[in-house]
């Protein structure tokens, strides 16, 4: 059995030092790996990630994270990830890392990912420079998400991303704002790369559980979603015939 924690959304500042740490206590001896889908910080500041890193540091799993928005908000988010990797936090952006685990090896792909919309509510890029870069940022995001999980030779892989791929995980968020929470093209790179799961933060008022069209499940792990300090899932290996890895169970701490 393979067991991964994961949370997003956290949003650690100044002010919460300590808060975080209490809430992993357990995450040592629950999980394999901690995964965290941005927005690590409230506003993307140093100060803030120098915090984060202090409540994740030496906890006994290795961490792997993928930035947010907020953690882009002040410009400030190559010193952010510098100062997560002093605290040997893995951050992704468009590449992969591989998680030696006792039930066998975790293969996690992330990208900030970014908006967008869904079928038959999306933009295209066509138009004003602006409408092309904005798609086109999110075109270049799902590319590198597909490449980083074609990289992977793992039991496990798993797609870490910060906006979501999918709709059904953003049930509870007003519609008008569905096409600023993610992508279908996340979904389209999560399915021709051969995730075993999805993992996403950002919508708040979303929901836990989705699939993507080709039958990959989805997480929403934003911290006010799962409602605790992180949320383990469990995974079976894969069938001797090459099947996916599959979910066996979602638990809480």
């Amino acid at each position: 059995m393979i067991r991964i924690a994961a949370v997003g959304d956290v949003h650690v500042g100044p002010d919460m030092a300590g808060v975080f740490r209490e809430q992993l206590q357990t995450v040592g001896s629950r999980a394999d790996v901690l995964l965290v889908a941005g927005d690590l910080t409230k506003a993307g500041l140093p100060e803030e990630a120098e915090v984060f890193a202090g409540e994740v540091r030496d906890l006994g799993v290795p961490v792997v994270a993928v930035l947010g928005n907020h953690d882009h908000h002040s410009d400030r988010e190559a010193d952010v990830a510098r100062i997560l990797r002093e605290a040997d936090v893995s951050v992704l952006e468009g590449d992969h890392t591989i998680v030696e685990a006792l039930g066998g090896t975790v293969g996690v792909a992330g990208v900030k990912g970014f908006g967008g919309g869904f079928p038959g509510a999306s933009g295209s890029a066509f138009g004003e420079r602006e409408m092309k870069a904005f798609i086109d940022h999110t075109r270049q995001r799902a590319d590198a998400l597909r490449a980083a999980l074609d990289a992977i030779d793992a039991d496990v892989k798993v797609a870490l991303m910060h906006y979501s791929p999918i709709r059904e995980t953003l049930s509870g968020e007003p519609p008008e704002i569905f096409p600023f929470l993610g992508s279908y093209l996340l979904a389209e790179a999560v399915d021709g790369g051969g995730a075993d799961i999805a993992i996403h933060g950002h919508a708040h008022r979303g929901r836990e559980h989705g699939v993507t069209p080709g039958g990959v499940h989805v997480r929403n792990v934003a911290q006010p979603v799962i409602r605790q300090g992180y949320a383990v899932y469990e995974f079976e290996a894969a069938s001797a015939d090459g099947g996916r890895a599959r979910v066996a169970a979602s638990t809480s701490p």
